[in-house]
Parts: structure tokens; C-alpha cells; sequence
């Protein structure tokens, strides 16, 4: 025989069932059994030889009742916590120089905050092998190589994008420095990684680059302003460089007389005859001789 108390609730029940009123030949026995409830009290079972119930409802105080609540508290928020964790395969590893694009505007913007550093923007898709398997290696990579900028770009939720700045192949990486915008661009999964570390190691040193970041070509602006579906709006900057206009040749200087007044400019010689012509004066000449000595 068994009695159960319980935030003031009385049950009692015997090997027959329940509201036995005989109990014969019962050892003393304590059974505590937890109760899923939110004050965290616990059921209390005892019973006597005797057959009389000298167990009493346990009355938790005030401090052992705040605990037993703070506990539950706690382990409902652990488990939150611990849901809330479960990280998608492109969000594990990621190093602080590694950022999501979250848009047209967030791309260039980025861009152009990069200043001298080296940019590489990651095209990749999460329904992607490739790019699923070569994540880890460029975490690697960017952990290496804490001063180059590592850009991520969902294709499946910025596909409209991806169309506008000609991206088809996945997985695909882009490579923009400074003034001198993009560099390079191409395809490489996990067993062509090689090709990614020799850009890196290519366009990784340090270079003084005139002039302000370029970041996207003026093409590939122009087509995401031109995107319906982008939230994108690009305003190109008019073009004020005048065409230089070439002075005149000076003139000649004129040579002053000794009167002090300019002279005027001497005439060109006159051009000498021909031979032909000089020769048939002379004939003339010499006919012209012989018929007056007749």
C-alpha cells in the first residue's frame, strides 16, 4: 500500500486498486518520484506497518521552489539555444573577413569599401557538390590570408543577380583590387582548387592603386540598374572632360627695320626658267645677229 501527496491531493491504492481501506503486514517505504510540472515539487510516497499514513504533503519553499523553476527556465532556453544552432553547411567555419551578400546595392557598396584589398566574391548555390565541398578549403584559405576580403554569394536567393553579372557556372569566383576593379574570374571545383590558390598567390601583394576603388564594371552596373527584379538604382556619373583644344602655331617673328618700324616680309625669289626656254632665247639672239650682218 501506497500513499501519494501532492501540491495537496490525496490518492491511496493497494494491490486490488484504488481507495483500499485495510492495509495488513506493510514495511516502511519512501519512494520519491519527479513531477513534470513548472513549481519542480516532487510526489512523495510513504507508508507504515501500522497502516496509518504518516506522510504529509511536502511543501517546498520559497528559495527551493524559485530554484526548481530558474532550472526549468534554464533548460527550456538551453534547448532553444541548442536548436537555433543548426548551422547550414555555407554558414559553418565562417572567419571574420568572409561576409553574405545580401544584395545588389550590399555587392557594390562592398566593393568600394574594400579600398586596396583584395576581393574575392564566391558565387555558390546550396543545392551545389562542388561548392559544398570546397567551402571548408576556402574557410582555410581565408583564415590564411586575414587582409583579403571574401565575399559570398547565394545564387538561389540572388539568381536575378547572378544573370545581370553573367554568372552560370557554378561554382564561380570573381577577383577585384582598387582602381584596377576586376581582375580575374573562373570556374574551379575542390580538385581544381590549384587554380584558386595561384590567383591568390598572384594578385595577394600589396599594390598602390591610383585612384578610387572601381569595383563593378560600368556594363555590369548599368545591367543591374536595368534589373526589374533589383531593388538596384545606378545614376552614371556625367563626363566633364573637355577635349583640349590645341593653341595655334605662333607666327613667325617679323624682323624690325633700323627705322624701328616692321618691315614688310621680303618676296620669294622667282623661279628660274627652263634650260629648254633659255636655249631657244639664245637661238632667237643669234638668227636675230645674222640677218643684220647681211
Amino acid at each position: 500500500m501506497a500513499k501519494i501527496i501532492s501540491n495537496g491531493y490525496k490518492f491511496s491504492g493497494c494491490n486490488h486498486g484504488f481507495a483500499c481501506n485495510k492495509f495488513d503486514n506493510l514495511s516502511p517505504v519512501m519512494i520519491k518520484m519527479p513531477v513534470f510540472s513548472n513549481s519542480g515539487s516532487n510526489l512523495t510516497l510513504r507508508s507504515s506497518a501500522a497502516g496509518d499514513f504518516f506522510g504529509r504533503r511536502v511543501a517546498l519553499g520559497g528559495q527551493e521552489r524559485r530554484v526548481g523553476t530558474q532550472a526549468g527556465a534554464a533548460s527550456d532556453a538551453k534547448m532553444s539555444i541548442s536548436i537555433g544552432k543548426s548551422l547550414r553547411w555555407w554558414e559553418k567555419g565562417l572567419q571574420p573577413n568572409m561576409k553574405e551578400i545580401t544584395g545588389a546595392e550590399d555587392l557594390v557598396e562592398s566593393l568600394l569599401k574594400a579600398g586596396d584589398k583584395l576581393v574575392v566574391v564566391d558565387f555558390f548555390s546550396p543545392g551545389c557538390g562542388g561548392c559544398k565541398a570546397l567551402h571548408p578549403k576556402l574557410c582555410q584559405l581565408a583564415e590564411m590570408n586575414p587582409d583579403v576580403q571574401f565575399l559570398q554569394v547565394n545564387y538561389e536567393e540572388h539568381k536575378s543577380m547572378c544573370y545581370s553579372l553573367n554568372v552560370h557556372v557554378l561554382p564561380f569566383f570573381r577577383f577585384y583590387r582598387g582602381a584596377e576593379g576586376r581582375l580575374c574570374s573562373f570556374s574551379c571545383t575542390n580538385a581544381t582548387i590549384k587554380k584558386f590558390k595561384d590567383a591568390l598567390a598572384k594578385h595577394k601583394p600589396d599594390r598602390c592603386s591610383l585612384g578610387p576603388p572601381k569595383g563593378l564594371e560600368e556594363k555590369e552596373l548599368v545591367a543591374l540598374g536595368a534589373n526589374r527584379d533589383l531593388s538596384f538604382v545606378y545614376n552614371p556619373k556625367p563626363e566633364h572632360q573637355e577635349k583640349e583644344v590645341t593653341p595655334p602655331p605662333p607666327l613667325p617673328a617679323v624682323a624690325a627695320s633700323s627705322s624701328g618700324s616692321p618691315s614688310l616680309p621680303l618676296p620669294l625669289p622667282l623661279p628660274l626658267p627652263l634650260k629648254s626656254t633659255l636655249e631657244s632665247k639664245q637661238d632667237n639672239q643669234d638668227k636675230t645677229l645674222v640677218s643684220s650682218r647681211r
